[in-house]
Order: structure tokens, then sequence, then C-alpha cells
């Protein structure tokens, strides 16, 4: 499955007829005519959105611009539409008022309204404007009109005592209500015509001539992951959902997992040696590895899977996974194996050393012992990386001390972001897991658009948390331009290089 956010384009119209018709049957079935969407495209293309899956339309948010104090509160549908001809559409308006959003009944499990509803907050950011107004259906009101008065209805709604598949879905996104519409939409009859006119506000406008949020600002998602015990992987997939739940409903972009961090799986097979047991984990990896990319989808977050074993042609490998929101799936292997792993498990290094393309930029995976090397990291920077992440896994604070501080040099030398997460306390019935040690942290490089000491944000250490934070993309491109020093671009060499063999 590849799922893509994007601008809808004049040759998505049959998907979008056919997916529009199924929302809606309830309503008999209704759909844009090709010439309004069209119309649509050619007036405010940032505004029409669509959602592909496997290259099909599956969803879609329409929008025009208007200036809101034209209308006022008591517009209807037709009125804010200019009956349709979307002449009301004014580029120097100050409001983003939504008419239309829709998903594929097959599609709605995957959250894609929750994608469009993002996308929308985003472009009324980007685009400088006072908030998102739209008039929403209560589809659910016409099993409670006999008892309840719309307003009542809308109250329980908001308490929770009643569901309504419409309002519930975009009080959860943040929207208020603002005021009830009557004879909004005619023939609504689910809504009794009734409709909510919702608002989200965007707490970055602050005028006509300021600038949004910038649109390079990323925002990371790091789990200070606890070792204990599962009594079974329903168990496990419980506590991995909590922390995807808990980042994502933060906005993150990224969550990262630490390294070995489903080794608590190990324990039913402590009567094995640590070779073969850990070849028995690697058996539920393909398992957790489809979990991790459904959270991501489901989630719209994308998820660096902490690392698993990997078996493969009877060697044993460190992997991680990068389950992109869009419904990709990428792999690195650790390169560089630590004493401890030859001893103990046999694995063996991987040979894939790349950057991965994500909605969010390039980035690079480095795992633990890994960030020890700078050539690696070196040569993600050649690639154009500019966000590094590091999964670890360290026993002692000798350990962890390698890992940080070589994470922290990474991120000097190379002008990059560089995160790294790790696990947290004991497990006492798994063999050569016993201790673990970790402080979780976002670094930055040195200058003075940056904390003075490097450090982002940092968790607590040797205790179970989420850290988010966020980076600054653009700042990463005026250090490699203006900076007191500009490591990247001083380099000699005339002297020295640094190049992949393979």
């Amino acid at each position: 499955m590849n799922i893509e956010l994007r601008k809808l384009i004049d040759t998505d119209y049959e998907d979008l007829k056919e997916s529009m018709l199924q929302a809606y049957d309830t309503l008999g079935g209704q759909a844009w005519s090709k010439a309004s969407i069209t119309k649509l495209i050619r007036i405010f293309p940032e505004g029409q959105l669509c959602i592909t899956v496997d290259e099909k339309v599956v969803a879609c948010a329409l929008s025009i611009i208007v200036d809101y104090d034209e209308y006022g509160d008591k517009h209807t549908y037709m009125n804010i539409t200019g009956n349709y001809t979307f002449s009301t559409h004014d580029p120097t308006g100050d409001t983003l008022y939504g008419i239309e959003i829709f998903v594929h009944p097959e599609y709605r499990g995957l959250r894609l309204g929750r994608r469009l509803y993002e996308a929308r907050k985003e472009l009324c950011e980007s685009l400088n404007l006072k908030s998102i107004i739209a008039g929403g259906r209560i589809p659910g009101y016409h099993a409670y009109a006999g008892t309840l008065n719309p307003r009542e209805y809308i109250d329980r709604v908001k308490t929770k005592e009643v569901y309504d598949p419409t309002l519930t879905f975009q009080l959860s996104n943040d929207f208020h209500v603002r005021k009830i519409l009557r004879n909004y939409l005619p023939g609504d009859h689910e809504s009794k015509e009734f409709a909510t006119l919702i608002e989200w506000n965007n707490i970055y406008y602050q005028g006509i001539e300021a600038s949004a949020r910038s649109a390079k600002t990323i925002r990371l998602g790091l789990v200070q992951w606890q070792m204990r015990l599962f009594p079974d992987m329903e168990s496990f997939y419980e506590q991995v959902e909590f922390f995807v739940d808990a980042v994502s409903g933060y906005k993150s972009d990224f969550i990262m997992f630490p390294e070995f961090f489903n080794t608590p799986l190990l324990q039913p097979y402590n009567h094995l040696g640590e070779m073969e047991a850990m070849r028995r984990l690697a058996e539920k990896t393909g398992e957790i590895v489809d979990k991790m990319h459904e959270f991501a989808v489901s989630y719209n977050v994308n998820i660096i899977s902490g690392s698993m074993p990997l078996l493969e042609d009877n060697k044993l490998y460190n992997a991680t996974y990068l389950c992109h929101r869009s419904g990709k799936i990428d792999e690195y292997r650790k390169i560089h194996i630590t004493p401890n792993e030859q001893k103990y498990y046999g694995m063996t290094g991987g040979s894939n050393i790349q950057v991965f393309d994500t909605d969010c930029g390039k980035i690079g995976i480095l795992i633990c012992y890994d960030v020890e090397f700078p050539e690696l990291s070196r040569i993600y920077a050649d690639q154009g990386m500019q966000l590094l992440f590091v999964p670890f896994l360290t026993d002692t604070q000798n350990g962890y001390t390698r890992v940080r501080h070589c994470a922290q040099a990474r991120a000097i030398e190379n002008e990059c972001y560089v995160a790294i997460a790790g696990c947290v306390g004991n497990l006492p019935k798994v063999n050569n897991m016993d201790i673990q040690f970790a402080q979780s942290a976002v670094f930055t490089p040195s200058d003075f658009a940056f904390p003075t000491n490097g450090i982002k944000a940092e968790t607590t250490p040797n205790t179970e948390m989420m850290l988010v934070a966020d980076v600054d993309l653009h700042l990463l491109d005026e250090l490699h331009h203006f900076g007191t020093v500009k490591i990247l671009k001083d380099r000699r060499k005339d002297l020295y290089q640094v190049k992949l063999l393979k």
C-alpha cells in the first residue's frame, strides 16, 4: 500500500467522482461536476488536496479563501460558494473556508480524514490566514431529533455521551463549534438541515504582513523505553501503540524507538543459549514490522522502529525499519557489530549506506555503535542528510557516554540534527539483557542560532518517558552559508576525502 497526500489535478476527476458518490451514498449520492473541480484547481490549486492509495484518489478536501466579514456567521452554503460558482474566492481574504471533505468508505480505517485536516492547517499557517471555517453536517442528529434540540445534541457530543461521525471527528481535530446554522445544506435529512459552523484558529497569525511558522519546522518524538516483561504479543503492541498514539497526538513528524527494544520478548526462550534465543526472536520481526507499518499509516507519523534481529540466509543482522506514513518501508542494517553482539549472537554487519527520502527531507539512520564511526555520517551529509536518527542500547554509563558524545560530535561536524533514543531499566529474566542506561536527546550544531550547549532537548536519565522537540531545517541552511565556521565547506578535499567504496 502506498499513500500519498498531494494537490488535486484535472485527471483525478473520475476517481474523485467515484469516491464522493460512495462517501455520500446516504444522501442519495452526489458529486461535484468536472467543470467545478477544474475551476477550483485553476483559481486556488493549493487549496484542493487529495489522498491517493496506490495512485487512486480515495479522499479529498476542497477549499477557498474568503474575506469572512463579508458573509458573517449567518451565511448558507450556497451563499459562501457564490451559488456553487466559487466567485467568492478572494486571494486577499483572511479565512480558509472548507467547502468539501470526504473519504471513500472502504478507506476510513486509515485516518485519512485526519491527514487532510492537518494538511489544511499547514496550508492555513503557510498562507498566514486567520482561521479555517466550515459548515459541518451532524448526520447522527436524526436519531435524537425527537428528544434533543440541536444545541443539546451538540453538547452531548462534546461530552462524549453521544457519538456523531462528523462532529466527533472535528472536535478531536481541535475545531470548535462557533454557531448552529439552519437550512445550511438543503436535502441533508440526516442532519435535519442543521449544521455546525466549525472553526480552527491559526495561533501563528499575526496580521496581514506577518509570516507564518516556518514550513521547515520538523517535530521529533523519541521514546525512552522501559524494559519490562510482557505476557503476550498483544500486551507488547499495546505499549508500542500507546507511545505512537501519544506522540502523534502532539502532531510529531517522526517517532523513534530504541535499539533492541523488543528484547523483553526473549523471556520465553531463556532456557536456550543466547544465539539460539535471538534467532527465535528474529521470527517475530516480520510481524512487528507489519504492526509498525500499520501504526505509521493510521496515526500519520513516520516510525523508526528501533532495531530488531533479522535472520536472512542463515545470517543474523541487527536491523531497523523506517515505516513512512505514506505506506512505504525502508530498511537499514547495523554496519558495525560490537564484540558483545558477535560473541553472544553471532551477528553480521550490514553493507548498505544511504540516506532516505521522507516527506520531511533527507534523513540518515545509524544504530548505536555505528555513530562512533564518523565516516558514515559524513557520507550521509554529502548525500544531503539534515536529520540523523540513532536508536541505541547501552548497559553502562561508560557505553552511553561514548554514544552521546559521538552523536553530539556528528551534529557539529555535519551541520545536522542528531536524535538518540535508548532503553532504561532491568530485565532480570532475560540472559545478557540485565541492565540498561539511557538519556535520550536531540543534539544541534554549535553556533549562535542554536543552544549554547548544543542540546535542543533531553530526557531525565533512566526514566521511561517520551521526548518531543521541534527542529528548524532553515537554521541548518543558514548555518551552512553564513555560520561562524563552515565545516562542510572548509574541508581540504585537496588533501583528504571520505568516499563510499560500494
